[in-house]
């Protein structure tokens, strides 16, 4: 059970995800450079948040041709999972990994607080330690983290059940005001029609040990844990 962080010139979560995967859940655990060619020999390759090559042109959009992403999508086609965060799922959505877009936040304000996400399904590698209807208090930080696709995608998002994660109140209930950026249908997290990639706005690696206050994104490292150990 190997996981590997992708450092991207811009990337600043690249040490909360090693150090979760490493310290909290004792995993091994190693940095994957930007222009690394091969993914040595890891199980689950994690792409955290940041600004990769500063978001120019906007967030992701450069990321895509980087040496590392083509073996990263040899490993995502093989089946091995594949994570992204924040700036990992933009990247995601630009390499073409996962469908739709990432857009400025409806506001055009950046916004960094803990909002609540509502587990929508489990029987990903991603969320198979959690309940359906789960309530998880997470950290966001964003500026580019509207979630937008056409609704014929939406729809076939829905059908397939790749909304994993929407934004809502602490109680569950989707609501617009529980929306922080805009995003369609609340949408916080989704994953590849095969279950083995997923993007999400939200920063579990920042509340995965009680020493933080919150180890609510602790489940989803856990559920990572889970399904390697069956591989």
């Amino acid at each position: 059970m190997k996981f590997g962080i992708v450092v991207l010139p811009g990337s600043n979560c690249d040490h909360d995800a090693l150090h979760v995967t490493k310290n909290v859940i004792g995993a091994d655990a190693e940095v994957l450079w930007h222009k690394d060619t091969e993914l040595k020999g890891v199980d689950c390759v994690i792409i955290p948040g940041g600004f990769a090559y500063g978001d120019y042109l906007r967030a992701g959009a450069l990321a895509k041709f980087a040496p590392i992403m083509e073996p990263i999508r040899r490993h995502a086609a093989a089946g091995g999972l594949v994570f992204g965060i924040c700036n990992g799922f933009q990247v995601l959505t630009e390499v073409g990994l996962l469908p739709g877009a990432l857009m400025r936040n409806e506001h055009l304000r950046f916004v960094s607080r803990d909002v609540f996400l509502r587990t929508e399904e489990t029987d990903t590698p991603f969320t198979n330690q959690l309940e359906a209807g789960q309530v998880l208090r997470v950290p966001i930080a964003h500026g580019e983290g509207n979630y937008f696709a056409d609704d014929a995608t939406l729809d076939e998002l829905e059908r397939n059940r790749q909304v994993i994660f929407r934004y809502c109140d602490e109680s569950g209930r989707v609501t617009r005001e529980s929306n922080p950026n805009g995003s369609s249908r609340n949408i916080a997290g989704i994953c590849n029609r095969e279950r083995n990639v997923i993007g999400m706005m939200p920063h579990p690696e920042r509340c995965s040990e009680p020493l933080l206050g919150n180890a609510d994104g602790l489940g989803i490292f856990q559920s990572l844990m889970a399904s390697l150990s069956l591989r």
